[in-house]
């Protein structure tokens, strides 16, 4: 889709930190489901009233066509279910905390308790590899982790990744 302040737009984008992505409406802490297939599909069903989302249920299939293809458990008890795709019109970012590891088929086999939800454009595949590698490497550290899992408000939770993006550059 496009819009006549495309480029206005897709510069606010690029210029943003995981803080900014994020807001308290999606992120959900201590989620209680005991399958990815449920994990993925709660957090779709959060995104779906996102006001970049444009089509729910090609978002809804292409996240699962990425899925389908290679697990999204990425290793360190993080799970990072994305696409790019045309059912967005800017990026879309979710975050979950899960009460009990579940299993997610991760690379290193072990359960997953933190789980991002990314959704961006196909026209931004630069962006979407950024993205995925600051969401990587912030959640992989240790003290991170545990601090999410420890959260008890979606503020906290922005707090955290602001501390955390305090010194890297934006995206």
């Amino acid at each position: 889709m496009c819009f006549p302040d495309w480029n206005e737009r897709l510069k606010s984008v690029i210029i943003m930190k995981i803080e900014g992505l994020l807001s308290e409406k999606y992120i959900v802490l201590n989620l209680e489901l005991p399958t990815k297939r449920e994990v993925i599909d709660a957090m779709l069903s959060l995104v779906a009233d996102h006001q970049e989302v444009l089509d729910r249920k090609r978002l809804h299939e292409d996240v699962w066509k990425r899925e389908m293809e290679m697990s999204t458990g990425i290793g360190k008890r993080i799970a990072l279910p994305h696409a790019k795709t045309s059912a967005v019109s800017a990026p879309v970012l979710a975050l979950a905390t899960l009460r009990n590891g579940i299993n997610f088929d991760s690379i290193d086999r072990q359960p997953v308790q933190i789980v991002f939800l990314l959704a961006t454009p196909e026209a931004m595949l630069a962006e979407h590899l950024k993205l995925l590698g600051r969401i990587t490497r912030l959640a992989g550290k240790d003290a991170l982790q545990q601090k999410l899992v420890q959260a008890q408000t979606p503020l906290e939770v922005l707090e955290l990744f602001r501390d955390e993006e305090k010194d890297f550059p934006q995206i």
